[in-house]
Order: C-alpha cells, then structure tokens, then sequence
C-alpha cells in the first residue's frame, strides 16, 4: 500500500527536477547573443560543358561573412543584388570552362569578391565559397 503512494510522488518530482532549470543557470545576469558574422546564399547554379560532352551544371555554395555589424546589416539587405552578381560571374566563368575541366575555386573566389566589393559599395567582407559539383 505504502509503495503504491510512494512510486507516483516519485515520479513527480522527478519529472519536475527535469523540466525546472538549475538555480545557478543565470547568475543573474542576461547573456548579450553576439550579432551574425556570416550567413550563407542559397546555391547557385549554370550550365557547363561535361567531359562526354552533354550539357551539365556546376553548383557551388557561397557565403558572406562582415566582422563590420553595419557592412553584415547591407549585405543581407543586399542579399538578391549579391546572388545576381555572383550569378552573372559564375555563368560567365562555365561559359568558358573547358570540356571537363575540374573549376579554379580560387578564380572563382577572386571574382565573386570584387563583385560582393562593388555590390555592398566597399571593402570589408569575405565571400567564402563552400562546394563546387559539377553534374
């Protein structure tokens, strides 16, 4: 009988130990979340010659990261100004991709980075170029 009463008060606390945070948890103090360095575009894509000689498409992951919180606020305004330049750069790179030739990422990166200069209006940002896949 005793073990009856016993098993759901148990059971009781222990789920409310679960759901309760710790008492030292906030020291009383708010935590300040720092505001996003980075933030990643969407991939983007363009026709290229495959090595059979079919048409096939390059994808390749970009992102842009601002130390500057005032440069990161612009280029995420100017998020679809910055796909569309980026775009243009790497339609006009495939276009002039040999037959089968694996991409210069470095290339690559040079130019999406004076594209990003001349969208945001100055220097300070990184464009960090993720995966390259030709398919």
């Amino acid at each position: 009988m005793r073990r009856a009463v016993l098993i759901p008060v148990l059971s009781m606390l222990a789920a409310a130990s679960l759901a309760a945070p710790p008492a030292f948890a906030g020291h009383g103090k708010e935590e300040k979340k720092a505001p996003p360095t980075y933030f990643a575009l969407q991939p983007l894509t363009a026709t290229t010659i495959r090595r059979d000689g079919r048409r096939g498409v390059m994808t390749l992951e970009a992102g842009i990261e601002a130390k500057d919180a005032g440069l990161m606020e612009r280029a995420q305004q100017s998020e679809p100004r910055l796909r569309a330049a980026f775009a243009q750069v790497l339609m006009t790179y495939t276009a002039g991709m040999p037959r089968g030739a694996a991409p210069d990422l470095n290339y690559l990166g040079d130019k999406m980075q004076d594209a990003a200069d001349k969208v945001l209006g100055r220097k300070g940002s990184k464009v960090l170029l993720g995966s390259a896949m030709v398919n």
